[in-house]
């Protein structure tokens, strides 16, 4: 009898044993788990980084709880949308487009520029997709055609500062265009700059598969080159073609380089054979730039125009090694790696007036990004997290129109981070407690580096429901994703369901 006893206690040990490790595992998997359609504006909680919770007059509105109480801020703004769904903020609805578009996505095999064959995706049968010109001031309208891409498609206007109903953003903004259906996007062009457009559905895969394109808001110049930089299975090309091409540009024209970052990670890019300005970034202009000859950190979805006087012999741009490059002039220069000193914006150029003042902000925000071991939708990893939480349990960035808002954002997470707010551009005050005295850094994609702190700051002038994301577009699938939402504004789109929206 004791050997029986001892070994039904030994049983019931193992018993409690097991279950205690399996009981919490069973509510750490039960309690990641996404529901399968959701509303974005309901998801999360309400951070109104010491803010009012609730203006004067308007309707409750964002996630259910709050990360903090209401602020002692009295009513002070105008709260013109209050209640109005993400549908109603669009472009302009009549009017004859200056710039007609229409684009048609395709899944389908198809060749480089250099020859070789990629299976991915492509618009109007190429890709990069067409080059879409716009002058300041002019209506541009798009037409996106969904000819055969299985899971959808949208298309998302990076970097310009579109109303949120023409952001592109799938189960946000708008649903998925499924195969056989169209979407129109209308919008003024009222900022000149570099930009590129892309998918925002299933992004992680249509975006690399090169569901993308370019789009410039400026008249074509003499020496304008653009230069658009993609990874096609493995094989880096800059507008579609591996190794290097030529263009001829005479020599003593000054040259404007537009080089936009498709891809998922920073990269090197700069000009060899002669010095350069760094004269916009993120469509925005530099300045007071002065002559470089630096290599410049690109983040992935980020854009930066280098200039310079053509040489008699030439200059090459290298986008990360030689063996990438465009030469450009009446010749062709020796190929050569860039230098290992890199562009520092913090410092580069003179200041100018912001146009607001970060020290009276009505909103602080703090985006703090790390990552833990545990679930996410049920899987087990290890998991990108929001201010200590995962996906889809993290902040809601409330604001409200007219607020002067400043966030901080650090990464303790042990990777760089291009962090991409839509609808908005910020301007950096800080990195790492060390204060911006250069020309105004405005970004709409910022490299944070791990063990980096930034902070910035924009005035909330385009109300709507914005993403604000990693452009590691992986990451951003792995739970890197939150908004910046604008108090009383609701959407009628859903994630997931029926709908099968993936806006990552």
């Amino acid at each position: 009898m004791p050997e029986v006893r001892k070994r039904r206690w030994g049983r019931l040990v193992a018993l409690g044993i097991t279950l205690a490790v399996l009981v919490p595992l069973g509510y750490l998997w039960a309690t990641s788990l996404v529901p399968g359609e959701y509303n974005a504006a309901e998801m999360g909680y309400a951070d109104y980084g010491g803010g009012p919770a609730e203006p004067a007059g308007a309707a409750p509105a964002g996630p259910a709880t709050s990360a903090e109480p209401a602020g002692s801020k009295g009513a002070g703004h105008e709260h013109h949308h209050s209640g109005m769904s993400v549908a109603e903020l669009t472009g302009p609805t009549t009017g004859i487009p200056n710039v007609d578009v229409t684009l048609t996505a395709r899944k389908q095999k198809f060749q480089l520029a250099s020859g070789e064959t990629v299976d991915g995706y492509t618009l109007n049968g190429a890709s990069p997709g067409p080059l879409i010109r716009a002058k300041v001031g002019d209506l541009v309208q798009v037409t996106l055609v969904n000819e055969s891409v299985p899971a959808g498609a949208t298309i998302h206007w990076h970097g310009i500062d579109v109303p949120n109903a023409e952001d592109g953003v799938a189960g946000v903004t708008q649903d998925a265009v499924p195969v056989g259906g169209k979407h129109v996007y209308r919008f003024k062009a009222e900022q000149a700059g570099t930009y590129w457009y892309h998918s925002h559905q299933v992004s992680s895969d249509e975006v690399k598969g090169g569901l993308f394109g370019t789009i410039v808001i400026a008249p074509r110049t003499p020496g304008e080159v653009v230069a658009a930089i993609h990874t096609y299975d493995g094989k880096r090309t800059i507008n579609g073609r591996t190794g290097s091409a030529t263009v001829q540009v005479p020599a003593g024209t000054t040259a404007r380089v537009r080089v936009i970052n498709t891809d998922n990670s920073i990269l090197r890019v700069g000009l060899i054979g002669t010095p350069y300005k760094v004269v916009a970034v993120d469509g925005r202009d530099v300045h007071g730039p002065t002559a470089v000859t630096a290599a410049y950190p690109l983040p992935a979805g980020g854009r930066v125009d280098l200039e310079a006087v053509v040489p008699p012999g030439g200059m090459r741009f290298v986008a990360g090694s030689a063996d990438v490059s465009l030469s450009i002039g009446p010749d062709d220069p020796p190929k050569a790696d860039l230098p290992k000193d890199t562009v520092d914006l913090l410092t580069y150029g003179t200041p100018a007036p912001l146009g607001f003042d970060p020290a009276k902000a009505d909103r602080n925000f703090e985006y703090r990004i790390g990552r833990r071991p545990g679930f996410l939708d049920g899987v087990p990893g290890l998991w990108w997290t929001i201010n200590g939480h995962k996906f889809p349990d993290v902040p809601m960035f409330m604001v409200a129109e007219g607020d002067i808002v400043r966030m901080k954002i650090s990464n303790t997470s042990g990777q760089a981070h291009p962090m991409h707010l839509h609808g908005h551009h910020a301007v950096v005050l800080s990195r790492n407690g060390k204060p911006a005295t250069g020309s105004p850094w405005w970004v709409d994609t910022l490299e944070v580096g791990n063990n980096e702190t930034y902070e910035i700051a924009f005035v909330a002038d385009n109300p709507g429901l914005w993403m604000d994301h990693c452009h590691n577009l992986p990451h951003a699938s792995q739970g890197l994703m939150t908004h910046l939402m604008y108090e009383g504004i609701t959407t009628p789109y859903k994630v997931g369901g029926k709908s099968n929206n993936k806006p990552e």
